[in-house]
């Protein structure tokens, strides 16, 4: 009898649960009820606007622009002209039939993607007679525009989701068609300016009309805008140096010293971001055509091509020379002797403010040599692991050897050899100064990045402190950025020994190698350099601030295959400084002459077009001085690597 009651009771509980199941399926979820109505109800993506892109003082940098996908059922799809169908949809007759096979072998039932990316003035000849043509349908959306064509690299592009990323995100955020950014801001703040999709139902007809909203909208969800990015950078300025490196092969970076606030940051040559908004076959074309060209638009130079500095590092070997106690501002006396590396005519002997103005290399030769070997080991090949290894430390300091950690990607390192790096190079065996005494004068196997050296001008102008490079100045509003940005990052070097080197920058604008530089009424303090190439002409560099006090702006200017440091990339930085800070350009005939260098064109082609260059008011000595004012840096170090004896 229990037995009997207990079967009974059983089979009632998985009754009770099959109807309560019953229940939650056919009155409580309205899910299935949902996919029964898939035919009558149409499911529309409602795509987030990407959040704008301004200037620090809140110009239009990157929009949208609104475009339309349209989509068709095969199943309900029907023509009565074909011609005239394909006119008004500006395809062929061949691309028709490809597609709606294509969508057919898919699903004949659910809506496929016929046509991507048509723009609001093609649309809106289509829009009034959709009705006609039965299974079609659209959805809006917007692309990136650029009404600048500026700030390419800098700001990067957004493309079209692919499988590979579809698989790896785990948020299920994306799907098929969805453009993601791809480089620049618009791949680190990627999840700030996608905002969030939203999603509305609607009652159809057969012919895919729109009669009214599913259940007064109960499944709806509203888009979330992305958020407006306020960027550091001065478009004034960012354009005009984009002009300044019109067929140059190099770059520019600006920063605010006392934030760290990029102003501008040129990779040249560039192109115009417009090329690679939206998708389809144009697209495609355009980035082919970029990837192969032979100069490389889409690499940014300014976050990833390791340079040799040049002489512009002789700033801080004498810094580290200075803090180390190996010279000092007022005993200091070297002679510019000539036996291990070559210099060209200066005053000599020469203290450390003298060869910082003359960019002497046997003096630097000498304070690299007391920097590395201090005698702390009777073994003179330990002794410069001892040294090398110190001297790295202070470069770290610097934020060489390192990515300095912007809010940009893929910044890369640059390169500061170790001792390590020497024991790999030499396979493990013994290796001394007079290996690596080229690194003296910023050649051999060191690496600089451009925003490096732009940061190393920030340090200058702080006298020996900086802020992180930033490209965003505010999500929003001003201010609200990563607390990281925020953070004070010291040298561990004296300020009174960078009051005393940015004494000798003024002295190079003012009466040294970058006296094209010079601007009357702004007190420029700067550092040249003619950095070696194997491969070619030597590169022209230059880094530098201004004002002297409360500066406002440092740079760094790198002319690849330019030559001399002085000769175009100190007039390109004075340029650029002139008009940052002045708003103005006085020396017409410098701008002028800048503007229609080429370095790209091969000779035998602009030989025809490129028009003399202005001469320089003055005496006609001094132009051809000043013209031809070398940095050291393009004299031949020689190939003898000696230890100083005098210094063992």
């Amino acid at each position: 009898m229990n037995k009997q009651y207990i079967i009974q009771f059983a089979i009632f509980i998985v009754a009770f649960i099959f109807l309560v199941k019953l229940f939650f399926l056919q009155v409580l979820d309205q899910g299935y009820k949902l996919e029964a109505d898939n035919n009558a109800v149409q499911r529309v993506v409602r795509h987030a606007v990407r959040g704008i892109i301004t200037d620090r003082y809140g110009k239009l940098v990157v929009s949208n622009t609104p475009v339309f996908d349209i989509y068709i059922i095969p199943k309900e799809f029907s023509l009565k002209d074909t011609a005239q169908f394909c006119s008004l949809f500006d395809i062929s007759k061949e691309e028709l039939i490809n597609k709606y096979t294509k969508a057919k072998q898919y699903s004949r039932y659910k809506p496929s993607l016929f046509l991507k990316d048509v723009k609001i003035d093609h649309f809106a000849k289509i829009r009034d007679r959709m009705d006609e043509f039965s299974g079609l349908f659209e959805e809006a959306r917007t692309v990136r525009e650029y009404p600048h064509k500026s700030m390419a690299n800098a700001l990067g592009y957004v493309k079209e989701v692919d499988k590979k990323i579809l698989e790896q995100d785990v948020e299920g955020y994306y799907k098929a068609g969805d453009q993601i950014g791809r480089s620049g801001i618009e791949a680190s703040y990627e999840r700030i300016l996608r905002g969030k999709h939203g999603v509305t139902y609607n009652y159809v007809d057969v012919r895919r009309i729109v009669k009214g909203s599913y259940r007064n909208g109960a499944f709806d969800t509203l888009p979330e805008n992305g958020k407006t990015l306020i960027s550091s950078v001065d478009l004034e300025l960012q354009q005009y140096g984009e002009l300044l490196m019109q067929n140059k092969i190099g770059s520019i970076v600006a920063i605010e010293p006392a934030t760290g606030e990029i102003l501008a940051m040129i990779s040249a040559p560039s192109y115009d971001p417009n090329k690679l908004t939206g998708s389809g076959k144009e697209v495609s074309q355009n980035y082919a055509m970029l990837v192969n060209d032979t100069h490389r638009p889409l690499y940014n130079r300014t976050l990833m091509a390791p340079y040799p500095p040049g002489s512009i590092f002789k700033l801080v070997q004498a810094l580290i020379g200075l803090q180390e106690g190996v010279i000092d501002t007022v005993n200091t006396r070297i002679p510019c002797i000539q036996d291990i590396v070559k210099c060209h005519s200066h005053p000599s002997p020469l203290d450390v403010r003298g060869s910082v103005q003359h960019s002497c290399n046997p003096f630097y030769h000498r304070v690299f040599h007391r920097i590395i070997i201090q005698e702390k080991s009777k073994n003179y090949v330990e002794d410069t692991r001892i040294g090398l290894a110190n001297w790295v430390k202070y470069l770290e300091k610097f934020g060489l050897g390192k990515p300095l950690g912007s809010d940009l990607p893929n910044e890369k390192s640059g390169l500061v050899p170790t001792v390590a790096y020497y024991d790999k190079k030499y396979k493990g065996k013994p290796w001394k100064f007079g290996n690596i005494y080229s690194l003296s004068i910023g050649q051999g196997e060191i690496g600089v990045l451009p925003i490096q050296m732009a940061n190393l001008a920030a340090i200058m102008a702080n006298r020996g402190y900086y802020y992180t490079p930033h490209i965003i100045k505010g999500i929003e509003q001003p201010g609200n950025i990563d607390e990281k940005f925020l953070v004070k990052h010291e040298t561990g070097i004296k300020r009174e020994y960078f009051e005393y080197i940015v004494s000798g920058m003024e002295q190079v604008v003012r009466a040294g190698t970058a006296r094209r530089a010079f601007i009357p009424d702004l007190p420029i303090c700067g550092k040249t350099g003619t950095a070696q190439n194997p491969h070619g002409d030597d590169h022209s560099v230059f880094i530098g601030f201004a004002p002297k006090h409360n500066p406002k702006i440092a740079i760094a200017v790198y002319v690849e295959n330019a030559g001399f440091g002085g000769t175009w990339a100190a007039p390109i930085a004075s340029l650029m400084m002139e008009k940052y800070i002045l708003r103005t350009i006085s020396r017409k005939h410098l701008e002028e002459e800048i503007i229609r260098k080429d370095f790209i064109t091969p000779p035998q082609k602009k030989a025809a077009t490129e028009k003399p260059a202005t001469k320089i008011a003055g005496n006609p000595a001094r132009q051809a001085q000043e013209q031809k004012m070398p940095d050291m840096q393009t004299l031949p170090l020689r190939t003898v690597a000696l230890p100083l004896p005098s210094e063992n």
